[in-house]
Formats: C-alpha cells, sequence, structure tokens
C-alpha cells in the first residue's frame, strides 16, 4: 500500500487470486467499457498506448479485441507479445491495471461471436473484412483500486470524514494473481 495515511481506521488491501481475481477485473473493465493498450512495452522506450474497447471479457479472464491486420498495434504485439491494459470506470473508483500476454488470429468462427454492428466502422466490408485480426489478452497478473461498499458510501464516508476532520476511507486495493491450479495450467 503506498498511502502515508496512519490513522486508517479501515483494513483497505486485499489481494485477490483466482476466479475471485478475474471477476474483480472483469466487473470493473466492464464498468470502464474502454482501456488503453499499451504495446511495446519491453522496449526501455515510451510505450504505444491507444484506447480501444473490448468486445468480450469472458470468464476464464481473457479479454478479446478486434483489430486491423494492417495496424501498428498488431505490429508491435507480432513483436512482443506482452501487453499492459490500464481501465478507469469512474472518476473515483474502478482503476485496474493489467499485464499478459496476447496472441493475434483471424479466426472467422472468434470473429462472428464477438462481431456487432458498431464495429463496421472500421471494417467496412462487414464481418467478412479481410482485415480483421482477433486479439486475445491473457492477464498474467494485475493490480486494482476500487471501493468497498460502492459509490454512495464511498461518497457519504468522504462527506463525513470532511465534516469530522477524520478518515473514513472506503477504499480497498490490492493484486490481481491467478491461482495455483492457473499458473500450473501456464
Amino acid at each position: 500500500m503506498d498511502s502515508i495515511n496512519k490513522e486508517q481506521p479501515e483494513d483497505n488491501f486485499k489481494n485477490l487470486e483466482g476466479a475471485e481475481a478475474w471477476a474483480k477485473a472483469k466487473e470493473i473493465a466492464e464498468d470502464a467499457k474502454t482501456c488503453f493498450f499499451c504495446s511495446d512495452i519491453k522496449t526501455g522506450l515510451p510505450f504505444s498506448a491507444r484506447p480501444m474497447s473490448f468486445q468480450k471479457f469472458d470468464d476464464n479472464g481473457d479479454i478479446w479485441f478486434l483489430s486491423a491486420v494492417d495496424s501498428h498495434k498488431n505490429e508491435e504485439v507480432k513483436e512482443d507479445p506482452m501487453v499492459q491494459l490500464l481501465f478507469q470506470a469512474s472518476a473515483h473508483a474502478g482503476f485496474l491495471s493489467l499485464y499478459g500476454t496476447t496472441t493475434i488470429t483471424a479466426d472467422k468462427q472468434k470473429i462472428e461471436e464477438l462481431w456487432n454492428p458498431l464495429v463496421k466502422t472500421w471494417f467496412t466490408e462487414g464481418k467478412d473484412d479481410p482485415r480483421i485480426r482477433v486479439i486475445q489478452f491473457s492477464p498474467t497478473q494485475g493490480y486494482y483500486w476500487d471501493n468497498k461498499h460502492g459509490a454512495a458510501v464511498a461518497f457519504v464516508k468522504m462527506a463525513a470524514g470532511a465534516v469530522l476532520g477524520k478518515t473514513f476511507d472506503d477504499s480497498i486495493e490490492g493484486k490481481l494473481e491467478p491461482s495455483e491450479d492457473d499458473a500450473i495450467k501456464n
């Protein structure tokens, strides 16, 4: 924890593992809807970051994107499949950083599953556009910052703390990691 507040009356640190970790990640990601997709992160130079909307966050923790075969992002991912995704669901809660590996395919069945009409903005020939590729992001670790009881309770605690001059922090944060069983599979 990076808080210097020694008066913190509540425990606000909780690491999550396995299914619980990916459920928390999915909750925050689906509230955010869009993330910064950061690639080229191992070069020692400033990484490439671009906003992207994902098509699906599955129950295994994998996040699925549709992307153009000729995009800079796809070229970067081919060179270095390690990617970091950064999410922000609201101004005061729902922050998420995920790190993991990516694979790119032209799987027509997956394109069909992930397709929605708004994607035609980028792929004018529709589902059969030859430029469409699927990026599968598989997280290996992450970190989250959120609140414990929802935005309304967090706001009340903040307001009460300001009035009373006390800390009633409703925040929670921690590492997100695969379970030992998940780590063995990877």
